[in-house]
Formats: structure tokens, sequence, C-alpha cells
């Protein structure tokens, strides 16, 4: 008998698909989505290939493929409820994006040296284990290119983020709303570094930006940088080092 897991994403973002289908004129990285740089931190996109790493309903890269002029944008999420939403809502934006429905770690190693930028604001890359999910980032990265990541520079509860890489189980729910939980990376910015080193990303750079004097969502947001300065010799396939997962609130 053949089991699939459930669409822990099922939820997320149907309110705001359902009142607001438009092009985002401006895209954030910090966790409340209100404030800090916007697509400048990706640089110069025009004509360039960027890929969307755990992408949602595809409001980020919707904003770069109408205001930005790239070559392409991919905009890949492991999930069908978000795929299709993002189908909806941006499916006729096909002249520069596509949309993707695939796991995110298996997609990027089968686009070798294909994409100028990739990037995760709080996508992927935190729902991910870094150790597998960055040499497969560096891999389809050409040489020169550049990855982006906003992540939680701590828990939203103010606990600190992770001195090593575990990561935290949290709760979600399921599509028919069943309690569940979901894994999540909170790397303090040490970490992050040693992670991009080991995958063979070189000049990573880390910024932190403060999240708003007030309201629900205070978080810090980790900027993090770096790029495929250096062909690599291994495989980009890696087995990630079993952990013991801590238990957290959201």
């Amino acid at each position: 008998m053949t089991t699939t897991s459930p669409d822990l994403w099922h939820h997320y973002g149907r309110t705001r698909a359902t009142a607001d289908r438009t092009v985002p004129e401006r895209i954030h990285w910090t966790w409340g989505q209100d404030s800090g740089p916007g697509a400048e931190v990706l640089g110069d996109i025009t004509g360039r290939c960027v890929g969307d790493l755990g992408a949602g309903a595809g409001r980020h890269a919707a904003h770069l493929a109408v205001h930005h002029d790239p070559a392409r944008v991919d905009a890949v999420d492991a999930s069908a409820a978000q795929y299709a939403m993002a189908v909806d809502l941006y499916g006729h934006l096909t002249s520069r994006l596509r949309l993707v429905h695939a796991d995110v770690t298996a997609h990027l190693r089968a686009k070798e040296s294909r994409y100028d930028v990739l990037y995760s604001l709080f996508g992927a890359a935190d729902f991910t284990d870094p150790r597998a999910l960055l040499p497969a980032a560096a891999a389809a990265l050409r040489l020169g290119g550049l990855l982006v990541i906003a992540t939680l520079a701590h828990y939203p509860s103010g606990e600190a983020a992770e001195a090593d890489v575990v990561h935290a189980d949290i709760p979600a729910k399921g599509p028919d709303g069943e309690p569940a939980t979901m894994r999540r990376w909170v790397l303090q910015e040490h970490v992050w570094t040693k992670v991009c080193d080991e995958a063979g990303l070189t000049r990573v750079s880390i910024d932190v930006l403060p999240g708003p004097g007030s309201g629900p969502r205070l978080a810090d947001t980790l900027l993090v940088r770096a790029y495929r300065s250096r062909a690599r010799e291994d495989s980009p396939t890696h087995r990630p080092e079993r952990e013991i997962p801590r238990v957290r609130g959201t």
C-alpha cells in the first residue's frame, strides 16, 4: 500500500489569495514582509535566470518576472496546494514566469549550472536540511552565481537560534485541519556561514534586519548572501547526518 504525506501547506495564503490577486509592486526581505530592502538585494537580474526556492503562491517570483525583466523566473514548490494557488493567480505570466511543482532539492540537482540567482525568502531554506539543500543550490548556480536566503534570526518566541544544524518540530495543520508537525531550521549566523562554506559557496555575508518595533511578528531576519565562486568536484547529492530534533512552538 502506498501512502502520501499530508500537504501541510494546504491552508497557507488562501485568505489573501481570495482578496488579493495582484502582482506585488514590491517585495520585502523582513519577517514582517513590510519593511527593509527590496529586489535590489538580488542585484541586476535583467536577462538572468532566477529560481525562487519554496515559492508558495508565487507572489515574489511574479513581482520579479513583471517588474525586473529577467530571462526567466522558476517558482519551485513541493506543495500541490501552493502550486495550484500559484497557477490560479499567476499562470498567465508565462512569458517570464515558470511555475514548477517539485521537491526543491531534487529540482536543483537536475539543473546543474542553470541559474544566475537563487533565493529563498522564508521558503525552502527554512524547511529543508541545509546540508542537502545548499550543495544542490551551489551546483545549480553558474560560476559567479548568487544565493540569497532570508530566514529567522531567532524563534518568534524570542528563544535563541540553534548553535548547530538542528531542526525544530513546529505545529502545523493537514488539509482536514488535523494537527501535525513540520521541521524548521532556525540557525545562528556562524552556522549558516559554516554550511554555506561546506556546500562550496564563498564570499558569505550576513546582515541582520530588525523586526518591527511592535506587533505580533517581532522576529529579526538574517539575510544571507553567498556565491558560487569555484567549481565543485563532488556531487551535490548529500546524506545529512542523523540528528535529534527539538520541539518548539510557533
